[in-house]
């Protein structure tokens, strides 16, 4: 009987495991160029992971890209110049976000 259950836990952790990335998100993070309220979108324009002293926030890659936030969670409504980190899924030709976190309001490298 314990072989048994060492058995079904095992194979529960297994298909947990397979369907992990599918739960996963991608995240982008850059400077708002514009907030459409009527398309419930916003364009940025992408950072790199490159940060330093001038570029706290990555450095621009000159990359734009647009975000459905039409379902997202979003904080702090954004402007453009904002800084923002936006967890999205890329699905059927388009980004859908999940979550869209002003960083220049939020900023939690001040604290």
């Amino acid at each position: 009987m314990r072989k048994f259950t060492i058995f079904i836990a095992a194979a529960l952790f297994s298909g947990l495991l397979a369907t992990a990335p599918a739960f996963a998100a991608e995240v982008i993070q850059g400077k708002c160029l514009e907030n459409n309220v009527e398309a419930r979108t916003i364009t940025i324009e992408e950072y790199d992971i490159n940060f330093d002293k001038d570029y706290k926030f990555g450095h621009p890659t000159g990359i734009n890209t647009t975000v459905d936030v039409s379902t997202a969670k979003v904080g702090i409504d954004p402007v453009p110049g904002d800084i923002l980190r936006i967890a999205y899924e890329a699905g059927s030709g388009k980004k859908v976000a999940l979550k869209v976190m002003n960083i220049t309001k939020q900023n939690l490298m001040k604290k």
